[in-house]
């Protein structure tokens, strides 16, 4: 039974792996399971890659027509550290706001009818995650990592100017 669950899960981050396409953009995860921080169980791994994928995909959904992006993700380390937890079914991520920023290191090309129009590599990183004001609820998840992602589309994907 373990063997059937872990190759489920297996197979779900695979899935996410491969990619994933919706209103103009495709994300892709090079080597997940080489990632520097996301959860140890497997369906928690699972729940992060797919939180970040809806996220993209939201954001996406603002480019003009007939704009695409495309993201290859390399690298993830969430805000915090996790901690094994054997009370809870989840283990615990704690924030101390010193050493433990959210950093995404990615690959992006925005291209418009088949024409590149931006590309490069990023590594997107928030050394005051806690410091800051978040938009984003308390309750959300991803909440750290979503603010660097809308700081960093705003001004590298659409180019607008925090005001």
């Amino acid at each position: 039974m373990k063997a059937l669950i872990r190759n489920l899960a297996l197979g779900g981050l695979l899935a996410l792996g491969a990619g994933a396409a919706s209103a103009g953009v495709t994300v892709k995860y090079i080597e997940p399971d080489k990632f520097s921080d996301l959860p140890f169980a497997p369906w928690e791994r699972e729940d992060v890659l797919r939180e970040l994928t809806d996220y993209f995909t939201k954001l996406g959904k603002s480019l003009p027509q007939g704009q695409d992006l495309a993201l290859e993700v390399t690298d993830i380390d969430l805000a915090g550290r996790e901690y094994p937890n054997s009370r809870a079914a989840r283990d615990l991520r704690v924030l101390k706001g010193m050493a433990d920023w959210p950093i995404i290191t990615l690959r992006y090309t925005l291209t418009e009818n088949g024409q590149v129009l931006k590309s490069g590599d990023a590594k997107l990183a928030d050394m005051s995650y806690l410091q800051r004001i978040n938009r984003h609820w308390d309750s959300e998840p991803l909440r750290y990592e979503k603010r660097m992602i809308d700081e960093w589309f705003a001004k590298t994907i659409v180019q607008k100017r925090p005001g």
